[in-house]
């Protein structure tokens, strides 16, 4: 699936191996935004910070994202 970016016209592409529609969508906003915290993603996304952490730990597992103090971003 790609998805394009409207600021830049480049063309946002997700991983295949993602196929939950919250762990697409923390994906994207990562992309989009380059990096964030939990709090950050909560408020933009309108999800619960528990929620959140578990997409997160997953991605981080996966190595699509990174960990740095208490911002994510992409890997």
């Amino acid at each position: 699936m790609i998805e394009t970016d409207a600021g830049t016209g480049s063309a946002l592409s997700l991983p295949p191996e993602l196929q939950s529609p919250r762990a697409k969508l923390v994906y994207l906003y990562l992309t989009t935004n380059r990096r964030a915290t939990v709090g950050e993603m909560a408020e933009s996304l309108g999800m619960k910070k528990i929620s959140l952490y578990g997409i997160l730990k997953t991605l981080r597992n996966e190595e699509f994202i990174q960990q740095q103090g208490e911002e994510y971003r992409l890997a």
